[in-house]
């Protein structure tokens, strides 16, 4: 252990050097007035990064954490930019808050592409253009939205404010006790499903709320019509929310509301299954269409009850935090009652789905009666075909037909075995009759 804090040290104390050679060639080839001044430049610069990279490879993320922690910005600036995205991003992890807010936009590999700003102008929410840490520091956001951060971008973002943003790759993990909490500090963590209706798959996303010093922060995987809904509202319509808290109680409400259209989706789609079912008799692979359209009726529907019950904690927790205003608290209420109606909805639903698929089931199970039916009475014309068949087939058929030819005689035996086939078929066919005019005869008589 003593031999590995050695090396470290060795290895740190030969890049502080290498730093301070750096500054210190690079001042005199500048002052140097020479014919290649540029290409000098140039060599010298690449020659000390190279150097700077080969002695950085030797060190751990916590040894090259603590270098650039004790470094002016300028020299952290230049050690980090010959770190590689791999290291960068395990190097990241145990940077100090101080240093990380240094480095800046320097920290982040990539845009900044996935975080949205929005701060209140004139009652309306607007966006602001967003491309290094100072236009977020000196601006007065009340919503920041990050669609599918990079670890790098969540770390930035939260020391920014001086709070840790979760992964939202890792919200599902939760158990449902956890979701919704305050921390000492005064955040408010929220992590709700919303619900992502598509006309080839429908889910549930994932999305993390804090609530912190009157910003709103979102992270969540992908893009949402919920989110898209709430924009364009608060641009268009002043005064349409006056802080964080109501942009978090409108996302919650358009999430109702999104359910409510996909519900009406589900009330247009079983209609059209049950007009397909009850207008006419279905074939089995008609049934097996229709059994897959009333599944995904049901899962989406289920999906629905489950988004409903979840925003519908979300909300009830937000009451009792004592956070909300009278007017927010109204606003809650009616989320609440918009809740239950949906409720109602969605069991109507499940009943409806319900008889939907015992009526497919139904036409099945007549199918294969048909089916049963048809060997039936194949079996029953044959049963004394077989008998006399046998019979046939025996010796004393040749001495009950003693004296006439074979070709004549077994002729005639299946002119009488057809016969006798037919026959017992048309007798099949009067009992069926009989019992078909019996059953309704019946039904007028009731």
């Amino acid at each position: 252990m003593e031999q590995f804090t050695t090396e470290t040290l060795r290895y740190r104390e030969q890049i502080l050097n290498l730093l301070s050679k750096h500054r210190l060639l690079e001042d005199v080839v500048r002052k140097q007035d020479m014919q290649h001044h540029e290409l000098v430049e140039t060599l010298v610069r690449k020659q000390n990064l190279a150097q700077l990279q080969s002695l950085l490879r030797h060190l751990g993320d916590v040894e090259i954490s603590e270098i650039l922690t004790g470094l002016p910005q300028a020299d952290q600036l230049l050690l980090w930019a010959q770190l590689d995205d791999v290291k960068k991003e395990s190097v990241l992890r145990t940077l100090p808050i101080e240093v990380l807010l240094a480095l800046g936009e320097q920290a982040i590999v990539g845009d900044y592409a996935s975080i949205h700003a929005f701060e209140l102008h004139e009652g309306r929410l607007r966006q602001f253009a967003l491309h290094n840490r100072e236009q977020l520091a000196q601006r007065r956001p009340v919503w920041i939205d990050l669609v599918a951060p990079s670890f790098e971008e969540r770390l930035w973002a939260g020391a920014l404010f001086g709070i840790e943003l979760p992964d939202p790759e890792q919200l599902n993990d939760l158990e449902s006790s956890a979701r919704f909490y305050v921390e000492e500090n005064g955040e408010i963590h929220l992590h709700s499903n919303f619900l992502l209706d598509r006309v080839d798959e429908s889910r549930n996303v994932a999305v993390a709320f804090i609530l912190y010093r009157d910003i709103l922060f979102s992270v969540r995987s992908e893009e949402l019509p919920v989110f898209r809904l709430q924009r364009m509202r608060t641009m268009t319509q002043a005064h349409y929310v006056t802080d964080a808290r109501d942009v978090l109680l409108d996302l919650y409400a358009g999430d109702v509301e999104y359910s409510a259209g996909a519900l009406e989706d589900v009330y247009r789609d079983l209609a059209l299954v049950g007009k397909q079912v009850l207008s006419k008799q279905m074939s089995d692979e008609e049934a097996a269409r229709t059994l897959v359209a009333i599944a995904n009726e049901e899962d989406l529907n289920g999906r629905i009850r489950g988004n409903v019950l979840d925003t519908r904690r979300a909300v009830s927790f937000l009451m009792r935090s004592k956070l909300l205003e009278k007017n927010q608290l109204e606003d809650t209420q009616q989320i609440l009652r918009d809740i239950e109606s949906l409720d109602g909805h969605t069991t109507f639903l499940f009943g409806k789905i319900n008889f939907l698929m015992d009526t497919t089931v139904g036409f099945i199970n007549i199918n294969q009666n048909k089916v049963v039916k048809r060997l039936t009475v194949l079996s029953v014309v044959f049963m004394p075909l077989n008998v006399l068949a046998g019979i046939g087939g025996m010796s004393e058929f040749s001495m009950m037909t003693q004296g006439i030819s074979w070709p004549l005689s077994y002729s005639l035996f299946t002119i009488g075995l057809v016969v006798v086939g037919y026959a017992t078929f048309v007798l099949l066919r009067v009992m069926e009759k009989r019992e078909y005019q019996q059953t309704v005869n019946g039904r007028e008589f009731n």
